[in-house]
């Protein structure tokens, strides 16, 4: 009896395995190394790139190297009260490519619409489901029409670090929250 429950356990494990790479359990240990991220990042961003290295540098040498990052785009605004939204994928290095949606609100004192490409390192992740959730943190914006820049938002262990590189007219700090969700909604809460 004890044979067939094992048995029965491992199709089980087999069959949730198979059917939910989503799932995936286990430690995304394998880490990206500064250049890969600034290679990448060049590749994303494109004529955009400029001042990219020394914000990926910071960000390495601040935090270590990352063992997921996320390239995408978002948009938002805000008067005094705003919105973000944003699209793009998750790349590790032991569980692959997965989809990612963000949105989020803010608060202050920040006027303005701005599109960024967007490139998020992630660091501590352990498994993809660690990432969905709510990132608080405090922003600020002063271009009129473009820049690259920097901010840190932690929840937990997992640290995501967002580097921006848009264009609009935005002038402000603010307060809100990123966050990361598997589907699309235009809920920001």
């Amino acid at each position: 009896m004890f044979k067939r429950l094992a048995q029965f356990a491992a199709l089980i494990g087999a069959l949730v395995a198979f059917n939910a790479p989503a799932l995936a359990q286990g430690s995304l240990s394998d880490t990206f190394s500064g250049e890969e991220l600034v290679d990448s990042g060049r590749e994303f961003f494109g004529s955009a790139a400029q001042g990219l290295a020394s914000v990926v540098e910071r960000a390495v040498g601040q935090y270590g190297q990352p063992n997921g990052y996320i390239l995408g785009e978002e948009a938002g605004g805000a008067l005094f009260i705003g919105a973000k939204y944003g699209e793009g994928t998750l790349y590790t290095r032991n569980a692959g490519q997965f989809s990612i949606f963000w949105q989020g609100p803010s608060i202050g004192l920040d006027v303005g619409g701005d599109g960024s490409k967007v490139m998020m390192l992630v660091y501590n992740l352990a498994t993809i489901q660690d990432i969905l959730g709510r990132y608080p943190g405090v922003d600020g914006s002063a271009y009129v029409i473009g820049g690259v820049g920097m901010t840190v938002t932690k929840r937990g262990n997992v640290v995501v670090v967002p580097i921006r590189s848009g264009v609009g007219a935005r002038l402000g700090i603010n307060v809100g929250y990123l966050n990361f969700t598997a589907e699309p909604t235009w809920n920001p809460f």
